[in-house]
């Protein structure tokens, strides 16, 4: 395969009487073998076709090249190599691992390489919403992609749980363009978007972008109503409880969570009223505090309701906190009942586990750019959010079926493409077979090879 490499030789400092010189002439050399693991774990969930199954392709046959599945399995195994942009694959296209996503190594036309360049996965990503149009012929079915992703979570258990907890949060998307839908939110102090992800522990639920002039629970119903339908038409027994700070303890959202037989733990924005609600508790955890010269927390469990914006009265449990440098109040309102769960238990125990949502979204903005949203329209942007959280599906994938009770069970997306996709290798192509001869140095070949052995049972 050729590719297009700088051949002059670099030199750098002698050692041991001997030239130390380096040149971009190795040949088919791979910084990406770990994209093999990647390629398993889709035959394990089938990530690749089903994703394509969501698109609606009216090119020519005539005269289209590379697939739809091919498009899709270069364009997420990128991000989850650490590649964001769509330039990137003008070069990648040659990558003789990378190759092995598309159908074949030798393409159809000469003057092609085996993946798509730049400007056909630029066309993708802006593949309109329903069916395609004349510039656009590639289309997309918005909610055969957001349904996707609870089919999957789904499908990554084996039998079905007593309970889960959902987790909903909205954070910042920085814009640095003129992009569609752009605005100035103050809290961030930047024009940004608003993304809402919603996650089962390390599943992503979904990932929808919005604009950030709204009110952080904007569409959140519609949102866990049908998530919330769609996993009861597989688990109708599961106990759902929802997770989620104060921008989403909305009388709307509570309402609907109580119809539905859904419960919920948010937090609530303290106030005067609250605090004064809760002053005795404060001065309680104030005396122990100056007793014993460490924070003291006294928790109260009792029934309230705003002046005006709830329907109903509802379960709120106070945190009394005082700590070294004053009062610390915290206030969650749930629909769980005392007997089940006890205040302390559920504040320390379910709320503050929230968290660790936090850290998803981490993983999916920092380690797999979906903030990545530089093109114009809220359309493309969208798409570019949903391949970016794929890519971190296929990433969670490789984690849960390869990785379990290993070194790397717990690792980040951007830890494990690190230590175990980035590996180098050398690709020897013969008639009857492609090796791909990977650093003998590599630190983690044991658990690369036990990553292999459980994803070929897997896809079995």
């Amino acid at each position: 395969m050729q590719t297009h490499c700088i051949s002059e030789q670099i030199e750098f400092e002698g050692f041991d009487g001997r030239k130390v010189v380096a040149a971009f002439d190795g040949g088919a050399i791979t910084s990406d073998a770990g994209a093999l693991l990647l390629r398993h774990t889709d035959k394990a969930i089938g990530l690749f076709d089903r994703i394509a199954d969501c698109f609606i392709d009216r090119r020519s046959s005539d005269c289209t090249v590379h697939s739809l599945r091919t498009l899709i399995a270069q364009r997420v195994t990128a991000i989850a190599l650490g590649y964001e942009d769509v330039d990137d694959h003008d070069t990648l296209r040659h990558d003789p691992v990378l190759a092995l996503l598309s159908e074949s190594l030798t393409p159809r036309r000469s003057n092609c390489a085996p993946l798509a360049g730049k400007s056909t996965l630029n066309r993708l990503e802006h593949a309109p919403v329903g069916e395609p149009t004349r510039y656009h012929r590639i289309g997309h079915d918005r909610q055969a992609i957001e349904a996707l992703f609870v089919d999957l979570f789904v499908e990554a258990h084996d039998k079905p749980p007593s309970r889960i907890v959902v987790d909903l949060d909205a954070t910042d998307d920085p814009l640095h363009g003129h992009q569609e839908g752009r605005f100035f939110h103050g809290y961030y102090g930047c024009y940004c978007y608003l993304p809402l992800y919603i996650f089962c522990g390390r599943h992503l639920l979904a990932a929808k972008l919005r604009r950030s002039n709204i009110d952080a629970s904007k569409g959140a119903v519609e949102e866990v109503e049908r998530i919330v339908r769609q996993i009861r038409k597989t688990w109708p027994k599961v106990h759902i409880i929802l997770r989620a700070d104060s921008g989403f303890a909305r009388d709307t959202l509570m309402d609907w969570c109580e119809t539905n037989k859904v419960d919920y733990v948010f937090g609530l924005a303290r106030n005067t009223r609250l605090e004064k609600r809760i002053a005795p508790a404060l001065e309680e955890a104030c005396l122990a505090c100056r007793a014993n010269g460490e924070p003291a927390r006294v928790f109260r469990d009792f029934m309230w309701s705003t002046k005006d914006s709830w329907s109903r009265r509802r379960r709120v449990i106070g945190k009394a906190e005082w700590t070294l440098k004053g009062s610390n109040p915290r206030f969650i309102v749930t629909s769980v009942k005392p007997k089940d769960w006890k205040a302390k238990d559920l504040y320390e125990d379910l709320y503050c586990a929230r968290g660790d949502m936090e850290n998803r979204i981490k993983e999916c903005q920092l380690d797999l750019y979906a903030d990545r949203t530089s093109a114009h329209t809220m359309r493309a942007n969208q798409l570019r959010l949903w391949f970016a959280s794929f890519a971190y599906v296929l990433i969670c994938a490789l984690r849960r079926i390869g990785l379990a009770h290993t070194s790397m069970a717990e690792a980040t997306c951007g830890t494990i493409r690190l230590k175990l996709l980035k590996i180098g290798a050398q690709i020897r192509i013969s008639v009857r077979r492609i090796k791909i001869a990977m650093a003998s140095a590599c630190p983690l070949a044991q658990e690369f090879a036990l990553a292999h052995a459980r994803l070929c049972a897997a896809a079995r």
